[in-house]
């Protein structure tokens, strides 16, 4: 049965003339036992809620992936697709690609995510089993990852982090093979595994990942472990391979067909490429049948509270935004957006018990815990807040895991400049189309004293190049609500609201039950019918673009103030709509502090982007902003010229 694996991943790759057959030939024996012993999953409904979810951190050996889900009987996956293995638009992509229903739980290739997103389901499925009870949802979550994935810095954070929660339906499958594409890995790490996940708080179990009997007793000792536990399956890289196992040559390209056919005189595999045996297929086949068993018998349990649970899942929070909306125009106050945030936060949270808040040991910074959030502990799941600890990059990385994991909706709190830590699975959460939240305070120069180290600057307009990501920066009270609704009903983005350390005036002063920040861009004031100049500007700088148009006003240069939210948003609404924002006046300026390149696209190359284009400053923020010339009389005065010029 194991060779159907590594066969099939031999094939794929030597047809592909591209890809890792190293890994999968390696793990494969650990693979079959967990597969044909313990994983509980159903290939007949792939999206089984209590199927226990398996990672393939090392996404590169993906090939082990699309075999498993093959044989098994998934029907995402077929002979045709793993012949097709990293062509165009094929399941079977150079690394596993989420797709929903499929079995492929997560996307992974950059090593050591797969780890965190597997921190994250665990802790979804301890948060449901103490919503719902251990008879709904008790599954497990099994990570497979390698070397590589040990080295990453994520891996520490994540690891650390499951320790302390004592997260023991947690297992890795540590693919100890001592190789790396440099060479042994010996050449860069000398760990002792054991001692280090020991101190993390991890059982630590070592085993020969191709003896069948040592295999099975690991996996059957951690069904009852008491905390998290990794299975160090030594093995050997291109298992079978006469001249590559235990080679870095085994690791990321084809063995050739001169090699394949050796290993396939070595492990006695006399079939044609892509042929699996009749009886070898039937018994893989048998596990799927045995998984649809297992759904049927729980779908008796879950049937008994299936409209609870469906309540809950399907909680609506309309009318939350309409009334915070009304209540902040009777109460109108100059706040910080991050204030404005836990405000609207408070409320959300009582609603919805799907919301888990989280931050970097920023809590009190970022506004994200409220007085209706309890904090996450270990042998304690009852809460609905995660102290995650410095560790950011963990933390996105959770946050993918937790989205994936079910109806559960994940936010997590640092500073905005902090978010090139969390970057990569900003990507991720991006590429995956999740609903995931991140909330990134101290959103400019305007945090002021901490300096340049802690004051975003290009971070914006980095952010705002990743496609499938909501950038949302909003300039006051009822832009923040607005903003959280966007969030939390779209589906299929991720999205970062960016928020102000300072106080900030309110801009929108009558009620409207229209969202206007979910076109992106509208108009917030105009100086008169006919304009000489448009006023773009986002989040803190709205208030400083009103202030402008009333200046101009006084000497008779007529404007209007575009509150720019989300880039994004606007980019997506119509021609008509565009044009009637854009195209009303030549002039145009733009106001934001930050890097200004992204308004280009806005005020064409003849328009006045006011932002900054270098590192902050330590000072008070009003000093920087007048060291950087962000003032209302430099503003107006640039402007004036460029009219004039015009």
């Amino acid at each position: 049965m194991s060779n159907a694996v590594r066969f099939l991943s031999i094939d794929a790759v030597e047809k592909a003339n591209s890809g890792h057959p190293g890994m999968p030939m390696g793990m494969a024996d650990v693979a079959t036992v967990l597969f044909k012993d313990f994983l509980r999953f159903n290939p007949y409904n792939p999206s089984w809620l209590n199927r226990d979810r398996f990672v393939l951190s090392a996404g590169h050996g993906s090939m082990l992936l699309y075999s498993l889900l093959y044989l098994t009987g998934y029907k995402s996956v077929s002979l045709k697709d793993i012949k097709n293995f990293r062509q165009l638009n094929s399941i079977c992509a150079g690394h596993p690609e989420y797709h929903p229903n499929t079995g492929i739980e997560t996307t992974t290739g950059p090593l050591g995510q797969g780890i965190s997103n597997a921190v994250g389901f665990a802790i979804a499925e301890e948060f449901l089993k103490n919503k719902f009870g251990k008879e709904i949802f008790n599954h497990k979550t099994y990570v497979l990852a390698g070397d590589g994935c040990l080295m990453e810095g994520v891996s520490h954070e994540a690891l650390s982090l499951a320790g302390h929660l004592k997260l023991k339906n947690l297992v890795m499958l540590f693919d100890n093979n001592s190789i790396s594409i440099d060479g042994p890995t010996n050449l860069a790490v000398s760990d002792d595994y054991k001692k280090r996940f020991n101190s993390y708080g991890w059982d630590y179990i070592k085993i020969d990942g191709h003896n069948e009997k040592q295999i099975f007793n690991a996996l059957k000792k951690v069904q009852n472990a008491k905390k998290p536990t990794v299975i160090s399956c030594i093995t050997t890289i291109g298992f079978g391979s006469p001249n590559k196992s235990g080679k870095s040559s085994a690791h990321g390209s084809p063995l050739g067909l001169d090699e394949i056919n050796l290993v396939r005189k070595k492990l006695k595999w006399n079939h044609k490429p892509f042929e699996i045996p009749d009886e070898v297929l039937k018994d893989w086949k048998k596990i799927g049948y045995k998984g649809k068993k297992n759904e049927e018998k729980w779908n008796k349990k879950y049937k008994k509270i299936k409209s609870k649970i469906d309540k809950v899942f399907n909680s609506k929070l309309k009318k939350i935004f309409k009334r915070e909306k009304n209540k902040s125009i009777q109460n109108l106050e100059s706040i910080a957006t991050r204030k404005s945030s836990e405000k609207i936060l408070n409320e959300i949270v009582k609603e919805n018990k799907l919301i888990i808040g989280g931050s970097a040991d920023l809590a009190g910074s970022n506004n994200t815990k409220t007085k209706n959030h309890k904090p996450i502990k270990k042998n304690n799941f009852k809460g609905n807040y995660i102290h995650y600890g410095v560790r950011e990059h963990a933390m996105a990385g959770i946050m993918n895991g937790l989205a994936l994991h079910s109806n559960i909706i994940p936010y997590g709190g640092t500073f905005l400049i902090f978010s090139d830590y969390c970057k990569p699975s900003i990507r991720l959460s991006a590429l995956m189309g999740l609903r995931v939240i991140y909330v990134m305070t101290h959103d400019s120069i305007g945090l002021g004293e901490d300096g340049p180290t802690h004051q975003p600057v290009e971070q914006l307009s980095g952010l705002r190049s990743i496609p499938n990501l909501n950038i949302l920066r909003p300039a006051d009270t009822i832009e923040t609500i607005e903003c959280w609704q966007i969030a939390l009903e779209n589906k299929t983005t991720p999205s970062i609201l960016t928020l102000t350390r300072q106080k900030v005036d309110p801009i929108r002063k009558k009620y409207s039950s229209d969202n206007k920040c979910s076109f992106g861009a509208y108009e917030v004031m105009r100086s008169a019918k006919d304009l000489d100049c448009t006023i773009f500007a986002s989040g803190s700088e709205v208030s400083l673009a009103i202030k402008v148009c009333h200046k101009l006003a006084t000497e008779k240069i007529y404007s209007k103030v575009i509150s720019v939210p989300c880039q994004e948003l606007f980019d997506k609404q119509n021609n008509k709509y565009r044009k009637n924002i854009l195209e009303e006046t030549e002039n145009k300026i733009s106001i934001e502090a930050g890097t200004t390149d992204c308004w280009t696209k806005y005020i064409g190359n003849n328009g006045i982007a006011f932002g900054v284009n270098n590192f902050g400053k330590s000072a008070p923020y009003k000093d920087i902003f007048k060291d950087f010339k962000l003032t209302l009389e430099d503003i107006v005065n640039s402007t004036k010229k460029m009219i004039n010029k015009n």
